[in-house]
């Protein structure tokens, strides 16, 4: 079992950045790989990022490369998404969740711990 606790959301200006945590208890990040999505009001949650267990290989989805970085700190059990240059459609909330490497990185059904998400606002 896994809990999930997301924070570092907020109001920003576009242009801004704000670095978003997921801190997990219970099995460490050596065991899972992780990833982020997000979720608008009225639309589905979607792919942002991913990471290997152990903090390798991060894959982003086309909108986000660029400007968000994945990273991970297996001493303090947590992955991080620092994002830059914020525009108000990544306005979402944002959640982080343990994969189970059945499916493709960025398919939701791939995903089955999720914490309880973290609200991002880009608006001037």
């Amino acid at each position: 079992q896994v809990q999930l606790v997301e924070s570092g959301g907020g109001l920003v200006q576009p242009g801004g950045s704000l670095r978003l945590s997921c801190a997990a208890s219970g099995r460490t990040f050596d065991t899972y790989d992780m990833g982020w999505f997000r979720q608008a009001p009225g639309k589905e949650r979607e792919f942002v990022a991913a990471i290997k267990r152990g903090g390798s290989s991060p894959y982003y989805a086309d909108f986000v490369k660029g400007r968000f970085i994945i990273s991970s700190d297996n001493a303090k059990n947590t992955v991080y998404l620092q994002m830059n240059s914020l525009k108000p459609e990544d306005t979402a909330v944002y959640y982080c969740g343990t994969r189970k490497n059945l499916f493709g990185v960025a398919e939701l059904r791939d995903y089955d711990y999720w914490g309880q998400g973290t609200q991002v606002t880009v608006s001037s």
